[in-house]
């Protein structure tokens, strides 16, 4: 069974499929991490973002693993460095690429072969599996986005206001709705959830009830 939850950067999705995935017993998939990884391995090897066919082949090059909540590049542990404002600049780049985007799905529907997952992104529901059983689009106002953004980054001692964020997320929601390739939008098929004013366990209780009814359904 595969369960897709997709949505705008800081609508709560890597939160609410990370959470979804323990109440259910089923495998994570963190597709973002995926395109983080790219980008971190861009910045490591001085690529020029804007070179798309050279961000291409370092797409081919880089070798991603999860280990629990672990992140390894190449067997590189790259948690953290992943995470930071200029990873997540270069990931919004890079992910615009065709050739990159269609490597990373295939190795996302190599992950998701014959195991129950929860795999959240941008085009998990439209692009990559797009017969998924369940599907999730979640949403929440910009305002609400950049201050969660900025309270994560601020946990890590990062220094940036709430402005500029908010400015990084209208660009890349932007850059996120209008790529050619499996541009951001939520699937016919999608359940839309504002996350603006719920707290986590709210979420995750919606999204739980629903995909506990789906899977009642099918055993009838």
């Amino acid at each position: 069974m595969i369960v897709t939850i997709d949505g705008p950067a800081g609508s709560g999705k890597s939160t609410a499929a990370r959470g979804l995935a323990e109440r259910l017993g089923f495998e994570f998939l963190d597709t973002g991490a995926m395109y983080r990884c790219v980008a971190w391995s861009v910045l490591q090897k001085q690529v020029d973002p804007a070179d798309e066919a050279a961000v291409v082949e370092v797409s081919r090059q880089t070798h991603i693993a999860f280990s629990d909540a672990r992140v390894l590049v190449n067997e590189t542990e790259v948690t953290g460095q992943i995470r930071t404002p200029e990873v997540t600049e270069v990931a919004s780049v890079v992910a615009q690429y065709p050739g990159v985007r269609e490597e990373l799905v295939r190795l996302q529907r190599e992950a998701a072969s014959g195991i129950d997952i929860v795999s959240e992104g941008r085009d998990q529901g439209t692009v990559v599996f797009p017969d998924a059983f369940c599907k999730f689009f979640l949403v929440a106002d910009p305002e609400e986005r950049a201050r969660r953004r900025y309270d994560e980054l601020q946990a890590q001692d990062k220094q940036i206001t709430v402005e500029e964020i908010l400015d990084q997320i209208y660009q890349r929601d932007q850059r996120d709705e209008q790529r050619v390739v499996a541009p951001l939008k939520a699937a016919d098929d999608a359940l839309e959830i504002n996350t603006s004013s719920l707290t986590r366990d709210e979420v995750l209780d919606q999204l739980e009830k629903t995909v506990r009814q789906r899977i009642s359904a099918l055993s009838h």
